[in-house]
């Protein structure tokens, strides 16, 4: 099994990948792969506006989403510069631009492909109709999406598309943005500024029924001597269409603790049991929604 990194260049501006190239350095290559991504411009005012940030020095920029076949050579060639390597693995577009024709993004991948500059094409935060039209280009590898426990809003057709086209579902925020941890209690408040604030999880009716929600599911993981987040994980990795999960994770502990749920071992009737918990959180939320 090779080690995947992602850091993608909007990542600290192009320093993620200095520090992945200067962790990575006396590493073989062949034992790793790189997925990276490109899109997303802080240098200029093209493309279609995102959000407003600080740069590594708190200087205020705007974010852009622009995916040019100029821009996308030049940020490749960027981040091989950076990465200090001779191709990426997996090469994704970040967000859909709506300013750029999606034929006109992966003409410019499908030639960094032949020029042996990368290996693979992926999108993230496609629909299916996107991910038609990309198709039409260039083959896809993957499709980067959000995806939990609570939510799996791709059930209902990204993953059918990903199967039918044999493509790989990438998943982001399998914990629901650490909700899923069980360490967000009923009553917590999040720092200013903090961007789950407003997330239809994080309402105090939601992290309640969260909870809840983890009180079924502990007796799976104290059979298994793991944590919550472990056998949530895992239960993630099972599900049809997913390739890969990405865990987010604030220090080197919790990156050593997602890791263990990949040796972690569930039944099948475990498993059978947190999609059904799962599925009774997602319908009780319809209900109440409606």
């Amino acid at each position: 099994m090779k080690e995947c990194l992602s850091y993608p260049p909007v990542y600290g501006f192009g320093y993620s990948e200095e520090l992945v190239a200067k962790a990575m350095k006396n590493t073989t290559r062949n034992r790793y792969q790189i997925l990276t991504k490109f899109g997303l411009n802080w240098e200029s005012a093209d493309g279609e506006f995102y959000f407003d940030s600080v740069d590594n020095n708190g200087k205020p920029l705007k974010i852009y989403k622009w995916s040019s076949k100029e821009r996308v050579i030049k940020e490749c060639e960027e981040s091989l510069r950076r990465l200090r390597t001779d191709y990426i693995d997996l090469y994704q577009i970040h967000w859909p631009d709506s300013t750029t024709p999606i034929s006109e993004t992966f003409e410019a991948v499908q030639k960094l492909i032949e020029q042996g500059k990368v290996r693979a094409a992926g999108v993230c935060n496609y629909n299916t109709a996107q991910v038609n039209e990309a198709l039409s280009t260039i083959q896809l590898a993957s499709n980067q999406v959000p995806y939990s426990h609570i939510f799996r809003d791709i059930e209902k057709s990204i993953v059918p598309q990903a199967l039918e086209k044999v493509f790989g579902i990438i998943v982001y925020s399998p914990l629901q943005r650490g909700l899923l941890t069980g360490k967000i209690k009923p009553g917590h408040h999040l720092n200013e500024g903090d961007t789950r604030e407003g997330n239809r999880f994080y309402t105090e009716e939601n992290i309640k029924r969260a909870n809840q929600l983890l009180e079924e599911i502990k007796p799976i993981a104290e059979a298994h001597n793991a944590t919550l987040a472990q056998v949530i994980l895992k239960w993630t990795m099972y599900r049809p269409g997913v390739a890969c999960v990405l865990a987010g994770a604030r220090n080197e502990q919790q990156v050593v603790d997602n890791a263990k749920a990949l040796h972690l071992s569930l039944s099948t009737e475990e498993l059978n049991t947190k999609t059904t918990l799962s599925e009774s959180f997602i319908k009780a939320e319809v209900k109440s929604g409606s």
